[in-house]
């Protein structure tokens, strides 16, 4: 039976050539990064160069470079690192964050948590295809708003957000701030996981102030992230118990997976536009298939403005779940939704934010594409799932 794995946005194997700059570190190379005498300096020269292996590919300063965990540590301390500073230093504002509804729950369920603490919280709806209006950003603008934490691509529906157009206006914004004498800063983040191998993440062309990634978006492990900060961003450590990382995120590095994220970025964005075009012509061809097989099914988010390895689409008077559970049978990986919650029966928040119906949603389905997926992997899900449809449509109830 085929193996066909299309769930590339959920996560990814580790590439060979980063499992081979990494294998050193673990065995010869083991030493400690803080430690003075040998094995130590070896060590710490290879911490040196992925932060700027890392910091060339983002075009920042290696000193704004934090290594996380992974994506969902480097948005708390991008959030509440920013929200709890600014707190201790104005303390009788109603300080404001802004986010949007259809960010990643590592950034949502932050924005929750600081409610708690008198962070007032605005989050700006976005299109039917799945797209913020930047105007509303600007909209919800407050003397107090100290953040913006807008995702650069939907890890769903893939859209692609007007990151660059949302920084003009926060420049706006601190210019009129400048001018009235409101010395209360205001910072732009951005949730970048989905983004690393398919667009620009140069955070100057950008216009953020802090980014976010994970390395196992980019065929790098699990479990190393990063954090760009720029130099003037103060946060405040979210975690205590050393100086590492210049007093930013306490914890031995681990080195060699930070070998290999970095081997990983430098190599995901010098092969972006080559894998972008390659992606862009089989997921579209799969989109087209899907539509032109099976009856009632309709694509979520824009079908210009997304990613080029995402289609997710809604098949009506059917679940996802059994979808998932045939195709899988089939020796076909695809999911429901994000990762991170496609264990539960709720629909996907942010199919509902775009106007999905309830009991639509519960019909989706997402399929990633990454660099094993060949043409003729695409022929066989459009070979089988429209009997797939088929076949469970004849046992529904709705129809």
């Amino acid at each position: 039976m085929k193996q066909i794995y299309l769930d590339y946005a959920a996560t990814t194997p580790v590439a060979p050539e980063v499992k081979a700059a990494m294998e050193p570190y673990f065995t010869e190379k083991f030493g400690n990064p803080s430690s003075l005498y040998a094995w130590g300096r070896e060590a710490r020269g290879a911490l040196d160069e992925a932060r700027e292996k890392v910091a060339a590919a983002l075009g920042s300063l290696p000193d704004e470079i934090v290594f996380t965990s992974g994506a969902t540590e480097s948005n708390n301390l991008a959030l509440k690192g920013i929200a709890f500073l600014l707190k201790k230093s104005f303390p009788n504002k109603n300080l404001h964050i802004i986010t949007t509804a259809i960010e990643h729950h590592s950034v949502l369920h932050v924005a929750e948590y600081l409610e708690k603490f008198g962070i007032s919280v605005t989050y700006v709806p976005v299109s039917k295809e799945g797209i913020v209006d930047p105007q509303k950003v600007a909209d919800a603008l407050r003397d107090e708003t100290i953040l913006i934490s807008l995702m650069y691509a939907n890890n769903e529906i893939g859209t692609i957000q007007p990151i660059a157009e949302v920084s003009e206006i926060i420049k706006e914004e601190r210019e009129k701030r400048k001018e009235s004498g409101n010395k209360i800063p205001i910072f732009f983040h951005t949730d970048a996981v989905q983004a690393a191998q398919y667009l620009n993440l140069n955070v100057k062309d950008l216009g953020v102030d802090l980014l976010s990634l994970t390395g196992h978006k980019f065929y790098a492990p699990k479990g190393v992230g990063i954090l760009y900060k720029s130099s003037s961003v103060p946060i405040l450590a979210q975690q205590q118990g050393g100086g590492h990382e210049r007093n930013l995120r306490a914890g031995t590095e681990n080195v060699p997976y930070i070998v290999g994220l970095a081997e990983a970025l430098e190599k995901a964005q010098g092969q972006r536009e080559q894998e972008s075009k390659r992606l862009t012509v089989l997921r579209d061809k799969l989109i087209s298939g899907i539509l032109e097989e099976i009856p009632d099914v309709f694509v979520n988010g824009s079908r210009q403005n997304r990613l080029p390895n995402n289609v997710n689409i809604c098949v009506k008077r059917i679940e996802g779940e059994g979808m998932l559970l045939k195709l899988d049978n089939l020796g076909i990986a695809c999911s429901t939704g994000s990762a991170c919650t496609s264990a539960k029966l709720e629909p996907s928040h942010v199919l509902l934010a775009i106007g999905v119906p309830k009991e639509i949603a519960h019909g989706s389905l997402r399929f990633t594409l990454g660099k094993d997926t060949k043409d003729e992997d695409i022929d066989y899900v459009l070979e089988v799932l429209p009997k797939v449809v088929e076949e469970l449509r004849a046992f529904s109830p709705v129809r």
